[in-house]
């Protein structure tokens, strides 16, 4: 499979132009079929990580070891780039730096950490607070310096249009660019003019969270590239189609107490051995 140097390139060239879609993993096995599905890059969640892999809310419970443990897993079976959420750094400059280091050497090719205080909550929920700007530019120079491949990609992602408002957004976004981030992820924007405003306002590589039930409206990756977003994030739809699709069966099968009406639903044996390579470790 790719080392993370190797897909960093490849996530550079790629963001060469707009409209880059990334679903979100939930494991390796969904890793696995978004690869072969044909999507260029994937996502890896916070939130996903924080919920499937630990149980628990998206509130700064995992730890970096957790992280990296689960984004290995990942990179072992798959080849495509991977866009990994890193929460707030999992600490200060020293740590971001480590989680640089860390994520890189197990095939990430780019992160996001985000200028929220620990512990940080999900994005599109009211109660957040920022860390001063001076603290995130210090993390993100510190992240920068510690990429072991040029082409490791950080963005830098900022909660203050909830928090503190646009323009504060839009004022942090280019500070955290001059501290080194290549990119900016502003989160919780809440129109498609005041993302299109954003991306006169903060000329640079741009990020979309097109996340389920949250502030932002839904938009098309062909939209979001027309106003001027190269990446957009689908974090954790997977999880929530999955969920109900589970949540369903588990109902069925309390009811009937039989498999039997679920079955055309499932993926076969055989899809299953296809999509993890069985047949050819025989």
């Amino acid at each position: 499979m790719s080392g993370s140097a190797q897909r960093s390139a490849q996530l550079r060239k790629l963001i060469e132009r707009s409209g880059l879609c990334l679903p979100g993993a939930i494991n390796a096995l969904s890793a696995r079929l978004i690869e072969r599905e044909g999507f260029e890059a994937m996502y890896l969640s916070g939130a996903v990580l924080a919920n499937s892999v630990g149980g628990v809310p998206d509130v700064g419970l995992m730890t970096l070891t957790e992280a990296r443990e689960h984004a290995a897993r990942i990179a072992s079976v798959t080849s495509i780039p991977i866009l990994m959420d890193a929460d707030t750094g999992y600490g200060g400059p020293d740590n971001a730096a480590r989680t640089v280091r860390e994520l890189e050497s197990v095939g990430v090719s780019a992160i996001h950490l985000e200028d929220q205080e620990f512990p940080k909550r999900c994005g599109h929920l009211d109660g957040k607070k920022l860390v001063p700007e001076n603290e995130m530019c210090e993390k993100l120079a510190a992240a920068a310096a510690a990429k072991s491949s040029p082409d490791f990609f950080l963005l830098a992602r900022t909660d203050a249009r909830g928090v503190t408002g646009y323009d504060d957004a839009v004022r942090r976004a280019h500070l955290y660019l001059k501290a080194g981030a290549d990119g900016i992820f502003p989160e919780a924007l809440q129109s498609k003019e005041e993302f299109a405003r954003f991306a006169r306002d903060v000329p640079s590589v741009l990020l979309a969270n097109m996340t389920e039930f949250g502030k932002t409206p839904m938009l098309t990756v062909e939209e979001f590239a027309a106003i001027g977003y190269r990446l957009v994030i689908f974090p954790v739809t997977l999880q929530r189609l999955a969920m109900k699709a589970m949540e369903g069966a588990l109902r069925v099968l309390k009811q009937d107490r039989t498999q039997r009406d679920l079955v055309d639903r499932m993926q076969t044996r055989q899809e299953l051995y296809d999509l993890i390579g069985y047949d050819s470790m025989k």
